[in-house]
């Protein structure tokens, strides 16, 4: 399963994905609520090998060229990825509570970009 289950739930999601680097999945992401509803970014997850037992670590986003964009006060750092990446780190806590999907982590996301 792995990586790929997690590429097939982004797809049935509607998703088309790009293969970046370090093992990371990406997509452009329109930010569905908070201070950067609307905007659309790229948005890159590194599912684990594991998935869905595990789900991935922090959103990685490249905001570059994006009007306006607000970010977390803390907890916010480079991303491998390049200039113009950055990591969040937040761990989903709730994972086990959860269907273990790609739905139910963009319902975390989700609730991380409302809290901004």
């Amino acid at each position: 399963m792995g990586r790929t289950e997690f590429i097939e739930q982004l797809k049935a999601l509607g998703y088309s994905t790009q293969e970046l680097s370090h093992g990371m999945i990406g997509i452009k992401y329109i930010v569905p609520v908070g201070k950067n509803s609307g905007k659309s970014v790229e948005l890159a997850l590194q599912p684990p090998g594991d998935f869905p037992m595990n789900c991935p670590p922090g959103p990685h986003f490249n905001s570059s060229g994006v009007s306006g964009w607000i970010e977390p006060n803390r907890n916010i750092h480079a991303s491998p990825l390049g200039a113009g990446w950055r990591y969040w780190s937040r761990p989903f806590p709730d994972w086990n509570r959860t269907q273990k999907t790609v739905k139910s982590y963009f319902a975390h996301l989700k609730n991380l970009l409302a809290s901004i």
